[in-house]
């Protein structure tokens, strides 16, 4: 059976944490920033975790991260 192939644009988005939960950026810091609270886009800057059920596709995605 061939090799599974790495989907390229999860790959860039999604990395696995030591225990193997998938981290992600947070969203909405790309543009209209000036009505966003300091506050608010310090605390986007921090990555996330993908929730459980997304997280079973997602390792199809990425079987070899």
């Amino acid at each position: 059976m061939p090799k599974m192939k790495t989907h390229r644009g999860a790959a860039k988005r999604f990395k696995l944490t030591g225990t193997g939960k998938i981290k992600k950026a947070k969203a909405f810091k790309s543009h209209i920033l000036e009505k966003k609270s300091a506050k608010r886009k310090r605390n986007l800057r921090k990555t996330g975790l993908v929730s459980a059920a997304d997280a079973k596709k997602l390792r199809l995605l990425i079987p070899y991260a």
